[in-house]
């Protein structure tokens, strides 16, 4: 078997380094610009913003563990080829004293730092949220180790962005007057800060802390998705969750698969935090981002059209590239298969072509493997712009193309049994499109699947009618069946 790769994906086009009050990050991207892939992702933890909280200036051991960090990430970009970097610093350099000083010291490393203002940080991790969710509408709340950004978006863009000195190496210390007067402090900042929300309205949260939040939250009720990104939970829900775990004590807490022992540490705090937002700001359900500053500076710099794209088409084009399937045959083979969708469901026509394209791309994987894809390509692989509702109808497509009837049950708590069905509609119809027509320009030109009359028709042209053989035969028979109707080839 040929494996096609795209090596243009693979070639790193631009660096982030992240100078923030926990970690010091740089990460590379690479691959389609509306859904850059993460070539290389490393982070140290200096803990700039540790005795900033304490006394207002970046120690000299934290200082000297960014520097030292920030030495090697130049050479590092140097020896890469890559020109085009963004250094951004925030919370913690922008309250420290001593924080011009600090950017001298990594300006004379050979990188041009820019520090960003409280409003600006909020603002560009608004716009890395409305880069993974196009439609987002709400308030997106960025928890980081120095601060707390919150900022209103819709559809017009982002507004009222303020930073507030809510951070995780700042929680222990204002929790340790107790849980009221943590509230009460926390009511006063929003308080003076002019900032409040719509009741009922999307929270949307950004920040490695909030994300290891909902990893227990996804632990705790068995989701079959094991990326933080996209998942939701109702506000009543995640309230009672943060209020039982901010009592906990970090060692009592069970290890939760994909989260480290430091972020398990600081869960309480996160969620002692977590539990006052929803009180003071009455959202009707959370999401999840990992799209945040780092993506929001991605997305500021894109071109209008570009950012105009639909992120999960774009991203499951460039994967389905890799293996060999071309973007056109896969809109060819979607327009073919037109005949397999409800007429309710015709707004999500974006997401039939993406399982079109994945569903293709598993025949050019080894037989023996195709049957762990639908799983790993669709339930753990990160992709931008879809739901998790959307998620499993793409594992329902992928399963349905390999021939298979049966669903694992828990795509039903990610999707209703209408979805599901519809996905393996779309799925059974891949397959009979790829099995008679090979995916050919000609074969699928000179064909056409219609309904009529309670009859799903495959019409053929008489110098390819020797394609139908007894396999589209019988992919026919079984599409038809699960519509609802009755197959002929004509």
């Amino acid at each position: 078997m040929t494996r096609f790769t795209r090596a243009s994906a693979y070639v790193p086009t631009r660096a982030i380094i992240d100078i923030g009050s926990n970690t010091v990050r740089l990460v590379i991207y690479g691959g389609p610009a509306r859904a850059p892939d993460v070539l290389h992702n490393e982070k140290v933890t200096a803990r700039l913003g540790k005795s900033v909280a304490e006394n207002g200036k970046l120690g000299a051991r934290a200082s000297a563990t960014a520097l030292a960090s920030l030495a090697r990430y130049r050479t590092l970009l140097d020896l890469k080829g890559i020109s085009d970097v963004d250094v951004v610093a925030t919370a913690a350099v922008r309250d420290a004293v001593n924080g011009p000083e600090f950017l001298d010291r990594i300006r004379a490393l050979g990188l041009s730092p820019r520090l960003l203002s409280g409003e600006e940080e909020a603002i560009t991790s608004a716009h890395g949220v409305i880069g993974a969710f196009p439609r987002a509408q709400g308030v997106v709340g960025d928890l980081g180790g120095g601060s707390l950004e919150l900022v209103d978006v819709n559809a017009q863009g982002c507004r009222h962005g303020t930073s507030l000195p809510l951070g995780t190496l700042r929680l222990p210390g204002l929790r340790a007057g107790g849980e009221r007067a943590f509230g009460q402090t926390i009511a006063k900042m929003l308080k003076r800060a002019e900032w409040r929300a719509d009741p009922g309205s999307t929270l949307y949260l950004v920040g490695g802390s909030l994300r290891a939040f909902a990893r227990h939250a996804m632990n705790a009720a068995g989701w079959p998705i094991d990326d933080p990104h996209g998942f939701e939970i109702g506000a009543p829900q995640a309230q009672a969750l943060a209020k039982a775990l901010a009592k906990r004590k970090p060692e009592t807490l069970a290890p939760v698969p994909g989260l480290s022992s430091s972020r398990l540490a600081s869960l309480p705090d996160t969620a002692a935090l977590l539990f006052v937002l929803i009180r003071a700001l009455q959202p009707g359900r959370l999401v999840f981002s990992s799209w945040g500053l780092r993506e929001g500076l991605l997305w500021e710099s894109m071109a209008e059209g570009v950012r105009m794209q639909d992120p999960l088409v774009a991203g499951a084009a460039a994967f389905a590239t890799e293996y060999g399937i071309a973007a056109g045959t896969a809109a060819m083979v979607t327009g073919w298969t037109g005949a397999a969708r409800q007429p309710e469901t015709a707004g999500s026509e974006h997401l039939r072509l993406t399982a079109t394209m994945l569903c293709l791309a598993t025949a050019m994987v080894e037989p023996n493997l195709r049957g762990d894809l639908a799983r790993e390509w669709a339930l753990r692989k990160r992709w931008i712009g879809a739901g998790p509702a959307d998620r499993a109808m793409l594992a329902a497509a992928m399963i349905a193309n390999t021939g298979r009837s049966d669903l694992p049950a828990d795509l039903a708590k990610l999707a209703s049994p209408e979805k599901l069905r519809e996905a393996q509609a779309w799925g059974l119809a891949t397959r009979l499109c790829r099995r008679f027509s090979g995916n050919t320009a000609q074969g699928i030109s000179g064909s056409a699947l219609r309904v009529e009359n309670g009859t799903l028709v495959l019409a053929v042209q008489p110098q390819i009618a020797v394609l139908v053989n007894e396999g589209v035969e019988r992919d026919l028979k079984v599409l038809a069946a699960h519509l609802g109707l009755k197959p002929e080839v004509r």
